[in-house]
C-alpha cells in the first residue's frame, strides 16, 4: 500500500510482556529476565536491576510510529498484568500514545497469564466488528500466533509482525505479509536531539538544493522555538519512516509527508508555528531536507538530506 493511502486503518496489538522479556534478555542474556527476577523492578527504579531494565528499555514511541507508517491507527491494545512493577513503568508512555491496557492476571506459578489467547479473541473480534480495519500489526514473537496471522490473511487483512531479533519464531515470520525486527524499528527512529537543527534555516543557506527564486518564509516573529524545534522532529521522524519503506523511490509527496506526520501527531499545523501553508513549512527547513520543484508529471517533492537519514 501506499503510505498516504488515507483508506488504511491499523490496529496495533502488543504482547507487552513478551516483548519486554525478549528485549531484557537480548540486551543481557537468554534468560537473564528470569534469573534476575526483573518482573519485581521497576525501570525508573534504583539498584543493579533497575539499570539493567533501562538499558533494554522498550521504546514504545518506535513501535507506535512504525504501525502509523501503514495508515491511520484506530485500535491499539496492550496486554499484560499491569500491577507488576517491570509494566507498571511503562504506563505513561502508553498512555500518552492512546494505546489500551488490557490487565491479564497470572495464573500459576509460573505467571503464565493467557496473553496469546486474550490477544487472538481481540483480533478476531475486530476484524469481524470492524470491517474497514485493513492491517494488523501483533507485536510479539511467539509461535502460538502463527493460527492468528494466518486467519488474520484469510479474512482479507494485510498481518504485519514485530519482534525481538532471537526471540522471534521463524514461522511466525513466514506466516506475516511483512515482518520487522524491532532493532530495524529502532533505526527509523529520529536521531537525538542534539544532532538536529535547533531552528529552521532560511532557504538561501541550502546549498545545491533545487527550489524556487523566492526565500523560504522564516518563522512568525512570536513563534515558540521549541515548538519549531518539535516540529522539526516530528518532521524527520515521518519521512524517516516513509524513506524506510520507500527505499527504491527517495523522492517523497508533500501530501504523503503530512498524513505521516498527522499520523504520528494528530495536534500539528503549521499555521500556528507561523507558516501559510505546509510548503511554506517544508521551504524553511531546506537545511535537512531537498526539494524538487514542480514539473509537468510531478508535484513538488521533498526528500531527507542524506546525513539525516
Amino acid at each position: 500500500m501506499s503510505t498516504d493511502d488515507t483508506s488504511a486503518r491499523v490496529g496495533v496489538y502488543i504482547d507487552f510482556d513478551n516483548i519486554v522479556i525478549s528485549r531484557y534478555d537480548q540486551v543481557h542474556r537468554r534468560g537473564a529476565f528470569q534469573s534476575d527476577d526483573a518482573r519485581k523492578h521497576r525501570p525508573d527504579g534504583d539498584g543493579e536491576v533497575a539499570t539493567r531494565l533501562r538499558a533494554a528499555r522498550v521504546d514504545v514511541d518506535a513501535i507506535i510510529d512504525y504501525a502509523s507508517s501503514f495508515g491511520r491507527v484506530v485500535v491499539s491494545r496492550a496486554y499484560a498484568d499491569w500491577s507488576q512493577p517491570v509494566n507498571a513503568g511503562y504506563h505513561q508512555q502508553l498512555i500518552d500514545r492512546a494505546v489500551d491496557l488490557t490487565q491479564l492476571f497470572p495464573v500459576g506459578p509460573r505467571m503464565k497469564n493467557g496473553a496469546d489467547i486474550r490477544l487472538a479473541v481481540d483480533v478476531i473480534e475486530d476484524l469481524f466488528r470492524l470491517e474497514d480495519l485493513t492491517h494488523v500489526v501483533i507485536i510479539a514473537g511467539d509461535s502460538d500466533y502463527i493460527a492468528l496471522a494466518q486467519r488474520a490473511k484469510r479474512l482479507g487483512r494485510t498481518v504485519i509482525g514485530v519482534g525481538v531479533a532471537g526471540s522471534t519464531s521463524r514461522s511466525l515470520m513466514s506466516a506475516c505479509d511483512e515482518y520487522a525486527d524491532y532493532d530495524a524499528i529502532l533505526d527509523t527512529s529520529a536521531p537525538p536531539e542534539d544532532d538536529e537543527p535547533d531552528e529552521p534555516a532560511p532557504a538561501a543557506q541550502a546549498k545545491g538544493t533545487d527550489t524556487s527564486d523566492e526565500p523560504a518564509p522564516q518563522p512568525a516573529p512570536g513563534s515558540d522555538r521549541a515548538a519549531q524545534r518539535r516540529a522539526t522532529q516530528l518532521l524527520m521522524r515521518a519521512m524517516r519512516l516513509i524513506h524506510a519503506k520507500k527505499d527504491d523511490e527517495p523522492w517523497l509527496s508533500y501530501g504523503e509527508v503530512k498524513s505521516q506526520m498527522m499520523r504520528l501527531d494528530p495536534a500539528f499545523a503549521e499555521r500556528p508555528l507561523g507558516y501559510t501553508s505546509f510548503s511554506d513549512f517544508i521551504a524553511s527547513r531546506t537545511s535537512i531536507v531537498e526539494i524538487a520543484k514542480e514539473t509537468a508529471k510531478h508535484q513538488p517533492r521533498v526528500r531527507l538530506r542524506p546525513s539525516y537519514r
